[in-house]
């Protein structure tokens, strides 16, 4: 179920942007017409897209999607009048929103939501890599603590260490990272 927040002032261009929302598949649909109650709604949860009508009440809406494209994983797309476009464009750019210049072609605005799926797919494969490689790291640095713990308490030189970590990890059928917790939690108590 593809859930979009929508932030604009007019009740109108809610309704009409709203709809163009609906036949792009967007299920659930949260308006906002302050960036305070923007703010609330993204703090009670996620969206797939945060799409902004600019400029808002109080703000032009560019610090307002600066701020959602750092703090959450949405598309971040910011509709601006086409004489600001290009201007608005250099200044987001960098954080990864798209602008989107009105008024809207319901045909470009089709193709540019599905330009923010396919980055935000991949996107989202980056980050499952990344959390894959950090949990990678902080086992590395689980065992290498429990080698060093076995060199200093034990006397065992590094490749004696290795080798007892292996070998412990095959004949107890466990992980060498679970046999370096129960080093680290011999030696260091």
């Amino acid at each position: 179920m593809k859930k979009a927040l929508l932030i604009s002032k007019s009740e109108k261009s809610a309704a009409s942007l709203s709809e163009l929302l609906r036949s792009e598949m967007y299920v659930q649909i949260s308006v906002a017409h302050t960036a305070d109650t923007a703010y609330e709604l993204v703090n009670d949860e996620e969206f797939d897209l945060i799409c902004i009508n600019a400029p808002l009440e109080n703000e032009s809406g560019i610090e307002l999607s600066s701020a959602f494209a750092e703090k959450t994983r949405a598309c971040v797309v910011i509709i601006v009048p086409l004489r600001n476009a290009d201007e608005v464009n250099d200044i987001l750019m960098e954080q990864g929103v798209l602008v989107i210049a009105k008024p809207i072609n319901k045909h470009l605005f089709h193709h540019f939501l599905q330009f923010t799926e396919c980055f935000k797919t991949r996107m989202l494969k980056v980050t499952e890599e990344n959390e894959k490689l950090r949990h990678m790291v902080d086992d590395i640095k689980i065992i290498d603590r429990a080698k060093f713990l076995l060199i200093t308490c034990l006397n065992m030189s590094e490749s004696q260490a290795h080798r007892y970590l292996e070998k412990q990890a095959m004949d107890l059928r466990i992980s060498k990272l679970q046999v370096a917790k129960q080093v680290i939690q011999t030696y260091e108590n």
